[in-house]
């Protein structure tokens, strides 16, 4: 079968052909309708080799931690699914036996690692292939007849944003505002996002008005370049206040002035973006109240509601598609911020 690998550390993904992997006993194999590529991705092959040692991935590896598809065959012992089901694949994976598991919070496992357990596509082989296997059942959740396309995304893209607003909704009520830093892949969801789940007031900050103009068409009530300029405008425009939520999907240092600018006590800053940067924290450290987060992915039950969301037409995904053959350029655009949306792989 064809698959996407990223071979070499610091060289681009390659086209490869791979043996078709068989289920082992508990497994499933999905044979991949369409697959995601995502900021992650980039920014592990952007890594340097002495940096990306610190994560441990093997060599070659097949791209890709969005995946949907059709169940293809299962192992020896294998139930819970039935071959020719449409499913997502659910990328977090934990032990499954702890309490964190339990809950459907496989994101937040705390001895996934210490196991060996990785995401497909960030440790062992992804989706950005003809077939995949998936280690266990449990991970997959039926898509029913929505779009493979259109749909991907949503394991990822639109998963994460929703786990991250979900943490702030008691502070999102009528009156509150929220602004969403990087309108991109995961950042135009979480606009919509927030228009569905709160009566909130949305702001979209970005760096070019073509993205603002994205953001607008689906849905934040304001946007304005994220510059110097941008704390300024949104007192303006909207409060005085310091703002109620910030949903920062970029987390850097510059982007980490205008939170400062725009935050005040009990202001819920939350930090999305595959980014680390340094502030002062604790109570001189920050503004009273306020809270600090950095949420990762979400949980299964959390993929279900925004599967559903879908469902019922009340969130959509920017898709712009790509063969396999083709997936080298579609990492190429998203790592040149040329993508409005979502890149989407279709074997």
């Amino acid at each position: 079968m064809k698959a996407l690998r990223y071979v070499a550390v610091g060289q681009a993904p390659e086209i490869h052909e791979v043996p078709t992997p068989d289920p082992g006993p508990g497994e499933v194999r999905v044979r991949i309708t369409a697959a995601g590529a995502c900021h992650s991705d980039s920014f592990v092959m952007s890594l340097t080799e002495e940096q990306y040692q610190a994560f441990g991935y093997p060599l070659p590896m097949t791209l890709g931690h969005e995946g949907v598809g059709v169940v293809d065959a299962l192992g020896e012992g294998t139930t819970g699914v039935q071959v020719g089901e449409s499913v997502a694949v659910y990328g977090p994976r934990g032990c499954g036996r702890c309490h964190a598991c339990a809950e459907g919070q496989e994101n937040y496992c705390p001895h996934a690692a210490g196991m060996g357990i990785v995401p497909p596509g960030l440790g062992v082989d992804g989706s950005m292939a003809e077939y995949m296997i998936v280690s266990d059942p449990r991970l997959l959740i039926p898509l029913g007849d929505l779009d493979p396309v259109q749909s991907v995304a949503l394991t990822d893209a639109g998963l994460t944003p929703y786990h991250a607003i979900k943490g702030s909704l008691d502070l999102l009520v009528p009156g509150s505002v929220a602004v969403v830093i990087g309108v991109g892949g995961l950042g135009h969801i979480a606009v919509q996002l927030l228009r569905r789940l709160t009566s909130a007031t949305v702001v979209a900050l970005d760096v070019t008005e073509s993205k603002l103009e994205f953001a607008r068409e689906v849905g934040a009530h304001y946007a304005y370049l994220s510059d110097e300029n941008a704390a300024e405008a949104l007192r303006r425009d909207v409060t005085s206040e310091p703002v109620t939520a910030v949903f920062d999907f970029v987390t850097n240092e510059p982007v980490m002035k205008i939170v400062d600018a725009v935050s005040g006590p009990r202001t819920d800053i939350v930090l999305v973006g595959a980014g680390a940067v340094t502030r002062p924290v604790g109570l001189l450290g920050q503004p009273f109240g306020s809270r600090l987060r950095a949420p990762y992915w979400g949980s299964r039950p959390e993929l279900m509601e925004v599967i559903e969301l879908a469902r019922t037409g009340q969130l959509t995904v920017d898709t712009e598609q790509f063969s396999l053959d083709d997936a080298p350029e579609a990492y190429r655009k998203l790592h040149d911020g040329e993508l409005r949306g979502r890149a989407v792989i279709v074997p």
